[in-house]
């Protein structure tokens, strides 16, 4: 009998182990009281874990402070990689580590998270977190060098940076041998940057030689980074602040030079995939349709059907189906006894496309205005979509309105082409060139009167 209960003693004190903890210290209170826990692979965040936030009362100095705790217990059998903590949805509201089969434990300030993060328990992160301090203070030092090089060089200069050249290449094989054998040791690698053996002297030769060398410490096949926000974080700082130019046609190319670079570098189709859909998701939010479209057309579109996703291209074009520079959407009416078409109308210079409806005091009050201002606009047509709920009070009303293509929108807000348009009030205007291509959105009836008088 004592025997049978000392083995069951071992068995619970065994499972009671067979766990790892994953604990974190908000040095202040956040106004959020949860914190999900994910794990990152490629560009897409699995879902792990929630839970709500401790409160805690600390005395620092003598004076009350309130402090947020939380803790996951993670399986003994959990995947090894790289980890997200988030409390917060806007801006960088969360923790990136590394878990590799160790408790950890960490504090930081919710206000700015990354500068503050401090890991009191695991090995891994605790080295990575002295390699980036270690490596950024050497590397800033011969970055300033380097910038003095390029005011005025000089032989003493040139001596100064291979020195402290020396002692960045020294931080970063100290560190690579500290590392063996550990998760970190891929990061390491990735992350010193491939500088010059020789100060540069010129600006132009810098800043190529900087972009031309970017990824060329990083392996893309390596599964570690993959796995990681490392990829991903480096992507975005190659696109979005490396190469920048203030000239608009300019920093198209750009964009699609520097994208074509990437994929270039990216081997693993899911990843491609998954690289494609993260930038198409962020110049979407820019509405640069020009380069949604280049994305789309050159990468997403070229990779295995089994990868593409139709209902992801569905929503981002829609998104954009009605920005500036996009062919208006086609629809269909009919208009006495005849039936009309947005793409096949023809004769004007411009169109004025009007969604409004009789229940809308502003409608009532701006149509007949632009009504006016439009009768002396003969190069111009304007398409007046009534959204209404039945066509009684629409029919009383467009009599007024002569001249006009006059188009009866049942079924208000939820209509389908004003679904279509994105109208989420009225009255909404836009303007059309002679291709029904979107040329101007003006925001009242003032707006649209300044661009006609200009």
């Amino acid at each position: 009998m004592k025997k049978n209960l000392f083995l069951l003693f071992l068995m619970i004190a065994s499972l009671s182990q067979a766990q790892y903890s994953i604990k974190g210290t908000m040095t202040t209170s956040h106004e959020n009281n949860w914190v999900i826990l994910y794990k990152i692979e490629g560009a897409k965040q699995i879902y792990i874990d929630n839970m709500n936030v401790k409160k805690d009362t600390v005395f620092v100095d003598g004076v009350k402070k309130l402090i947020d705790n939380f803790e996951f217990e993670l399986p003994e059998k959990s995947q090894k990689g790289s980890y997200r903590a988030t409390y917060a949805l806007k801006g960088a509201g969360f923790i990136d580590f590394l878990f590799n089969n160790e408790d950890i434990s960490f504090t930081f300030n919710p206000e700015y998270p990354e500068q503050s993060v401090s890991f009191l328990k695991s090995e891994e992160n605790k080295l990575y977190k002295g390699y980036l301090q270690a490596i950024n203070t050497k590397q800033q030092k011969l970055d300033s060098i380097q910038m003095v090089a390029l005011r005025n060089p000089n032989d003493s200069v040139s001596k100064t940076y291979k020195r402290i050249l020396e002692k960045v290449n020294d931080v970063q094989s100290r560190y690579l041998e500290k590392s063996k054998n550990m998760m970190v040791n891929h990061f390491i690698k990735a992350t010193l940057r491939k500088n010059s053996p020789e100060i540069i002297m010129s600006m132009q030769n810098y800043l190529s030689s900087f972009k031309v060398g970017f990824f060329d410490n990083m392996d893309f096949s390596d599964e570690v980074l993959y796995n990681s926000s490392f990829l991903v974080d480096r992507i975005t700082n190659y696109i979005f602040d490396l190469n920048y130019s203030k000239k608009a046609a300019l920093q198209q190319k750009i964009y699609k030079e520097s994208i074509a670079k990437v994929m270039t570098k990216i081997q693993n189709l899911e990843f491609k995939k998954d690289i494609s859909e993260f930038l198409i998701t962020q110049f979407e939010a820019s509405k640069n349709i020009e380069i949604v479209d280049y994305i789309f057309d050159n990468y997403y579109k070229k990779l295995p059907e089994g990868l593409q996703s139709e209902k992801f291209t569905t929503e981002i074009l829609g998104k954009l189906a009605v920005e500036i520079g996009r062919i208006a959407p086609d629809f269909s009416w009919k208009e006495d006894e005849s039936e009309y078409s947005l793409a096949t109308l023809k004769g004007a210079k411009y169109y004025v496309l009007a969604f409004w409806s009789t229940g809308c005091s502003h409608c009532l009050r701006e149509i007949p205005q632009l009504h006016t201002f439009m009768k002396n606009k003969t190069s111009t047509k304007v398409i007046a979509f009534g959204m209404e709920k039945d066509n009684y009070a629409w029919d009383n009303y467009i009599h007024r309105l002569s001249g006009w293509h006059h188009v009866l929108g049942l079924g208000k807000w939820e209509n389908k082409t004003a679904r279509t348009y994105q109208v989420y009030s009225t009255p909404t205007y836009l303007v059309l060139d002679a291709d029904k291509k979107i040329i101007a959105k003006p925001d009242t009836i003032k707006d649209v009167m300044g661009f006609f008088d200009k």
